[in-house]
């Protein structure tokens, strides 16, 4: 079974690098241009996977409200930079204050959530939990189209196309370059976090064994809040990024976002930092040049099917590893 995954895998790969040299070789430009819309694309979903996949690691639990903090974040940036222009300030104070809100908005839902819905259940079956999870998604998307609209609302442009960036904008707008050297930053910021410092320490230790980092004297509840509160931030980030590219924001968004992002994470290896950005990275760039060279339509089912298709081959993800239980 292994060497029929490898040879599998190669015919794959070949097929792929024949088409690609293929499109290269005929119209170098518009491949170019989905290459980075691809890596856009995959930019957001890394910014909400690496919440999910931090999540699961640590509590084994796939916080389905993670979309609709995303949401949240986008929200919360657009009634601040609507606020913050009728009174009249400017653009950068704009932009710093609508991203700080937003993270520290949804940084306090993600806390929150984690408090009503999550630790309640931590010793309840997991299907408890699951049921919890959904359930909060839910609420949170009707809370928000109440309190606001089910119509989509225009965004403001917080991210403007900069005049030395005019002869690229073709290929790549600002707000998609904005977008991909923001996910690099978060992402490496992040691991540095788990790295370095004395939080990532006890986050690694608690993913490995609660019961013996409680036992040392880790605050187990405090890493575990502290994960969902950095989780929240991270797509905040992603909502607020999103909507400045997109122009418009809706309840529904998150739920959508949220969905892929999480397929992204089981893509790369569920519990993986790297394998969440490398499995973002892999849907955005399969979800571009599909509807790019194929049909728009089915962009969705392509995402879908390309994920069971992968799992088939490799159900711990790409980067993922089997888990070993001692008995």
């Amino acid at each position: 079974m292994k060497w029929l995954n490898i040879i599998l895998g190669a015919a794959v790969a070949g097929i792929l690098a024949f088409f690609a040299v293929k499109e290269i070789i005929h119209d170098p430009v518009y491949f170019l241009e989905l290459f980075l819309g691809g890596l856009t694309r995959g930019s957001i979903y890394a910014l909400i996977a690496v919440g999910y996949t931090m999540v699961y690691g640590i509590i084994e639990l796939i916080n389905f409200a993670h979309g609709e903090i995303y949401m949240i974040g986008g929200y919360t940036a657009l009634i601040v930079a609507s606020v913050l222009g009728l009174w009249g300030y400017n653009e950068v104070v704009i932009v710093i204050l609508a991203f700080v809100f937003a993270i520290a908005y949804s940084c306090a839902y993600g806390f929150t959530v984690e408090k009503i819905a999550y630790k309640p259940l931590r010793n309840a079956p997991r299907l408890s939990a699951l049921i919890s999870a959904i359930g909060m998604s839910l609420f949170l998307q009707n809370y928000v189209m109440l309190a606001q609209t089910p119509e989509y609302l225009p965004f403001p442009e917080l991210i403007p196309q900069f005049e030395f960036w005019e002869p690229w904008a073709h290929i790549i707008t600002a707000p998609e370059m904005m977008i991909i050297l923001t996910t690099v930053i978060v992402t490496a910021l992040l691991g540095m976090l788990i790295k370095f410092t004395k939080m990532g320490k006890s986050m690694r230790a608690s993913s490995q064994d609660k019961i013996m980092s409680a036992l040392v004297g880790i605050n187990v509840n405090k890493v575990i809040s502290t994960t969902f509160v950095v989780g929240s931030a991270t797509a905040a980030i992603g909502g607020v990024l999103i909507a400045c590219h997109v122009g418009q924001i809706n309840f529904f968004v998150g739920f959508l976002a949220g969905i892929k992002a999480f397929v992204a994470a089981v893509l790369g290896g569920i519990g993986s930092i790297p394998g969440a950005v490398l499995g973002s990275l892999v849907l955005g760039w399969t979800e571009s040049f599909f509807t790019g060279y194929f049909w728009s339509e089915y962009e969705d089912v392509c995402a879908f099917t390309f994920l069971v298709v992968i799992l088939i081959f490799r159900p711990s993800g790409i980067l993922g590893r089997k888990e070993t239980k001692k008995v």
